[in-house]
């Protein structure tokens, strides 16, 4: 059986190895672009430099969205059950196990696969506010068996 602490210790932690790869990833492009000196290829240099700074962006991008995603998860209670579903549930349904939290899609726990998401999505509407016992239609009926 899933414990809603171990799910979010998980997920935080997925989510904090993430951060520190990227951080890693773009400090050392940033290392490389400072210590690159001007060859005598020009035209080659510059264009490897404007590669590099894109490739800077984007992982500025993902390091931003994947801090945003952390501190999203951080709004979340692991220690609080609730009745019915809503934002820090965990729900054990027919279909498997669904974290209302972020949007980071499946996650391995244990032998466990659960399933993270957020009430915006076509499911999580469907669920947001059901109790456990209620059934939803959605491509076949889901059951709703336990708020862990």
């Amino acid at each position: 059986m899933l414990d809603k602490r171990v799910v979010f210790a998980h997920v935080a932690a997925e989510l904090s190895d993430k951060i520190e790869a990227l951080q890693i990833q773009f400090d050392e492009l940033q290392k490389a672009l400072k210590s690159e000196t001007k060859s005598t290829a020009g035209d080659k240099h510059e264009t490897g430099r404007a590669m590099a700074q894109l490739e800077q962006e984007k992982l500025s991008n993902q390091l931003v969205k994947t801090t945003t995603l952390r501190n999203a998860l951080s709004k979340v209670n692991p220690n609080q059950i609730h009745d019915v579903i809503k934002y820090g549930s965990l729900v054990k349904t027919s279909r498997g196990y669904f974290f209302f939290s972020i949007g980071l899609g499946a996650v391995k726990v244990g032998s466990d696969e659960v399933f993270c998401m957020t009430a915006t999505s076509p499911l999580g509407k469907e669920l947001l506010g059901k109790k456990t016992g209620e059934t939803i239609q959605l491509n076949g009926p889901i059951e709703i068996i336990e708020l862990l």
